[in-house]
């Protein structure tokens, strides 16, 4: 059984989102294939629900169901295990996912900008990652991405977990607003969006990251090689949809279209219409590469050598794995693009 975080009712878990939401075709002329994010929010999935809305997937012949389970560790795990057929987990757990001879790929970067931060409430202190000597930091999940992505900046301040700091898996949204008035932690590595929950649940925070851990790309679209080897058709249908929806929400001349699409993916995040689009904003401007030139979902090689680095200097894989560039792959967003640029 997949470890499932416990959310609303609002959430698609198990549910055939492509004919619930009502897109072109038939849901029982289509394949069924599942999707898994880390969390249960819609808009950081936002391509995944525009695809779904404006009916990409049934163009290729898919009905995709959703579903949230409880970051990016699990994602991986439930791709391994053949429970789902696509997820959305972050670089530094597919790579300690692939030491482990787990054989997940990158497909397509979603999150082209670091979707995160270490952030520190409003009126501390601290003014910066130096000053979390001796503290403890807040995570949503205990293998997540936010988890990975903290220790790579503190790894660059000369600090090693255990020693100079310490994790607490607090969860998001309330349970992390709780754990800073309760001062079980001193600083959260947050998403944009757990930052943005954190503010409008009135827990202000200010982000203290050093400028330079903005190249670090986060969460993106990852399969199985066995399915790009075996089952290539479908990966490039999935590819085709998701540039498509990918594209489609950029251009705000959708906005009001691809709000409702979020909506109907997850009803919660639709009932305060400001913040939704603010924060459909903040994590939409993270898709977007510094560099846009090879298109939209593209990796940068270099990065990954950073992110494996960073791994190994913070100890979270025992060495550099055999071949990183196994570990994605841009051909598929080559695909993706060629799809939306149609």
């Amino acid at each position: 059984m997949m470890n499932r975080r416990t959310f609303t009712a609002s959430l698609l878990s198990a549910v055939p989102v492509a004919g619930a939401l009502g897109t072109k075709g038939f849901a029982q002329d289509l394949r069924k294939i599942t999707f898994v994010q880390p969390s249960p929010s819609a808009i950081n999935s936002f391509p995944v629900f525009v695809a779904i809305g404006e009916g990409y997937f049934a163009d290729e012949g898919l009905d995709v169901t959703v579903e949230a389970i409880n970051g990016s560790g699990a994602v991986l795990q439930a791709l391994s295990a053949g429970q789902a057929h696509f997820g959305r987990p972050g670089p530094g757990p597919l790579i300690a996912a692939r030491s482990r001879d787990v054989d997940a790929v990158h497909i397509y970067n979603v999150a082209a900008r670091s979707n995160f931060g270490i952030a520190v409430p409003e009126d501390s202190d601290i003014q910066n990652v130096e000053e979390l000597r001796g503290k403890v930091i807040g995570t949503g999940t205990a293998d997540g991405a936010e988890v990975g992505f903290a220790r790579n900046v503190m790894t660059g301040a000369g600090m090693k977990e255990g020693e100079d700091y310490t994790f607490l898996t607090v969860g998001d949204g309330g349970p992390a607003t709780a754990a800073f008035l309760n001062g079980e932690i001193d600083a959260y590595s947050a998403s944009t969006a757990d930052t943005a929950i954190l503010n409008q649940r009135g827990m202000a925070v200010r982000d203290i990251t050093p400028a330079e851990f903005g190249r670090f790309f986060g969460n993106g679209i990852a399969t199985m090689a066995d399915t790009i080897a075996n089952d290539r058709e479908l990966v490039e249908a999935w590819s085709r949809a998701f540039a498509r929806g990918h594209a489609f929400a950029l251009d705000d001349a959708n906005r009001e279209d691809v709000l409702k699409h979020l909506a109907d993916g997850n009803p919660q995040e639709g009932e305060d219409k400001e913040f939704q689009s603010a924060l459909f904003d903040a994590v939409r401007s993270k898709t977007i590469a510094a560099d846009p030139s090879n298109g939209l979902g593209w990796y940068p090689a270099e990065v990954w050598q950073e992110w494996q680095d960073a791994l190994v200097a913070g100890g979270e894989i025992p060495g550099p794995l055999d071949d990183l560039s196994a570990a994605w792959t841009n051909e598929f967003a080559a695909i993706g693009n060629e799809a939306a640029s149609k």
